[in-house]
């Protein structure tokens, strides 16, 4: 005979994993690509124009959007927490390590949301914006563009510490890096697409200035660089020198978004100690350079799906946070 506690344990347990399902599934699904199409139908051509405008007098601008993108999903989730100016209560991201004096775009930021405001009032928020920002900036120079899914709300604080901790580093080895990525949900196929941003933007000496002298405390350059591009970069930053000379990530197309990246890689032209050691390091990242680095439409086609997924971390919907009028600052 059936025992009917047995029966109802069962069955509660079912009820149990399928509840758990469906809040997976709306914890994921909330954002939506036509979010604002009844409340901000003009949104997406706004912002759009406002990126075009600023881009014709600056080519660093697409990569420099997409850096801002980035850093801010990757402490606290994406909620434009990287806007935020330090207040009495907190110090905010934008003089952390891996951001002071060099992140750039948040008075093109300004600007667009300026825009957005002026024909939808309280309406969209400050890390939509960097998000659409983002994939356009991507598409202007020539990569791929996406579906873009909306509906973040703005977070009410910034942490300059978690800026500092969370951010990866771009002097450390792949199993860092992969630690760093796991820990907003990322894998190591996200971390070799998501790194192939690097294909157009800047970097400072001060950045990769150790692979060129003192590689690890050896006392000599990291073996990895090719030594004709070791060359040029010693010539560009010599060691004791102005950290915050600004050198290209790629060697081949530095405006241009495609798979030359991959192809610096496999030539031994990285820049940055965290783009060098995706080849060199045997394993999931190595074959998947060498796959990139052969394969454009293989790499935009990855690019594109990391990028949703990055946009989806830790994100507020619903009436968790707020949509700030200026994305310097939370509401009054």
């Amino acid at each position: 005979m059936e025992n009917p506690g047995r029966k109802l344990s069962t069955s509660w347990v079912l009820v149990l994993f399928l509840g758990a399902l469906l809040t997976d599934h709306l914890a994921t699904g909330q954002l939506s690509s036509t979010f604002y199409d009844s409340t901000c139908p003009d949104l997406l051509s706004t912002v759009k124009s406002g990126l075009d405008s600023a881009a014709a007098s600056d080519s660093r601008l697409g990569g420099s959007l997409l850096r801002l993108h980035f850093h801010d999903c990757f402490v606290n989730g994406c909620d434009a927490s990287v806007l935020l100016d330090d207040t009495t209560t907190f110090t905010g991201e934008k003089t952390a390590g891996p951001n002071a004096n060099s992140l750039r775009g948040f008075n093109v930021v300004d600007d667009i949301k300026a825009s957005v405001e002026a024909i939808c009032p309280a309406t969209v928020s400050c890390a939509d914006i960097l998000a659409i920002l983002a994939r356009d900036g991507t598409v202007a120079a020539g990569g791929p563009s996406w579906t873009v899914e909306l509906g973040r709300r703005d977070g009410l604080t910034a942490s300059k510490s978690a800026a500092e901790s969370d951010i990866p580093n771009p002097t450390t080895d792949v199993l860092a890096l992969t630690s760093s990525f796991s820990n907003v949900g990322l894998d190591q196929t996200d971390l070799a697409a998501l790194s192939g941003a690097h294909t157009f933007g800047k970097a400072q000496c001060g950045a990769f200035v150790g692979r060129l002298y003192d590689y690890q405390g050896t006392g000599s350059p990291d073996p990895s660089i090719d030594p004709d591009f070791l060359a040029t970069l010693q010539a560009a930053c010599p060691d004791g020198g102005d950290a915050t000379v600004l050198n290209n990530l790629d060697q081949g197309t530095p405006t241009t978004f495609d798979n030359s990246y991959y192809n610096n890689l496999l030539t031994g032209k990285g820049l940055l100690n965290s783009d060098q050691v995706l080849e060199t390091t045997a394993g999931t990242t190595q074959d998947l350079v060498t796959s990139f680095g052969s394969d454009q439409s293989a790499f935009f086609s990855q690019f594109a799906t990391s990028m949703i997924k990055m946009g989806g971390i830790s994100v507020l919907t619903g009436s968790s946070g707020e949509i700030r009028t200026n994305c310097r600052a939370v509401n009054s």
